[in-house]
């Protein structure tokens, strides 16, 4: 499935769910997590379960509350024909297996939030194990400072801590280390149009694959940092171009450059991502 964005809509707002739907997102995220009060569980349990019962041509998430947690079996029972389920405080690999065996047979994919406590870090690399069961893995900057008394995860310019920059450094191999979409994190200043697309414009060159969002104003602006330009096609179609009439070299020459396998295999990606491979 294509994850370029994916936007959050808490799951007691239902009325919210079809302007979700249409802003362009490449995935809506249903949550029945952190953003729906207690009392309000059992309402947007409901109104998700009813929405996806109904057609819709956009994928659809659905944010269950972390294993162990009450209520989490009437997460997944609402969850029932949704596209994927995104599991928060994933700590490791054997979480996702969990989730998918009390999923049982009708499991779908899932995008594990696997940094939001400390344990979690240390398990970024092991997500290979069940790489098939996964349809990405994304990482978040706001559960873990709480988690160890960290004041914050950013500087007063809006840059990431030194902790918080080697969390979403590992978080971004272990989910190519999987072979799996890297889902960047959500940029929380709304209003920010700039800064977002400097920040979504930054994961795209750093390696993410896509980008989630907490506002449709937000989704325009990451789908456009994580679509491949047309000069990036081009210059990615010449190189496969060059390789295809020269199979048995190693390196060529284009353009007055060298180009080798890694070359190849990053235009390779840029292509595939754009569908074009």
């Amino acid at each position: 499935m294509r994850l370029r964005s994916l936007l959050f809509v808490p799951g007691d707002r239902p009325e919210r769910f079809a302007r979700a739907a249409a802003s362009g997102a490449d995935a809506v995220i249903l949550d029945l997590e952190d953003s729906v009060a207690a009392s309000a569980k059992v309402a947007a349990r409901e109104a998700v379960a009813a929405y996806l019962r109904e057609p819709a041509e956009v994928v659809r998430f659905v944010r269950v509350n972390p294993l162990g947690s009450e209520g989490l079996a009437d997460d997944l029972a609402a969850a029932r024909g949704a596209d994927g389920v995104m599991l928060p405080k994933a700590e490791s690999a054997d979480d996702v297996a969990a989730l998918v065996a009390m999923m049982g047979a009708d499991a779908v994919p899932v995008l594990p939030v696997a940094t939001e406590t400390p344990l979690a870090v240390f398990g970024l690399g092991g997500y290979r194990a069940v790489a098939e069961r996964l349809a990405g893995l994304t990482w978040g900057a706001e559960d873990l400072p709480a988690a160890i008394g960290a004041a914050t995860s950013r500087e007063a310019d809006g840059r990431y801590t030194p902790p918080y920059e080697v969390v979403r450094t590992l978080a971004l191999m272990g989910a190519h280390a999987a072979g799996v979409a890297a889902i960047e994190t959500v940029y929380p200043a709304i209003r920010d149009i700039d800064g977002l697309a400097a920040y979504a414009a930054r994961g795209a060159r750093d390696g993410f694959t896509g980008m989630m969002a907490i506002h449709p104003a937000q989704v325009a602006a990451i789908n456009a940092a994580f679509t491949p330009d047309e000069a990036a096609l081009a210059e990615a179609r010449r190189i496969v171009a060059a390789f295809a009439t020269n199979p048995g070299a190693g390196a060529l020459q284009l353009d007055g450059r060298m180009i080798d396998a890694p070359h190849l295999k990053q235009a390779q990606r840029l292509l595939a991502r754009a569908g074009m491979a």
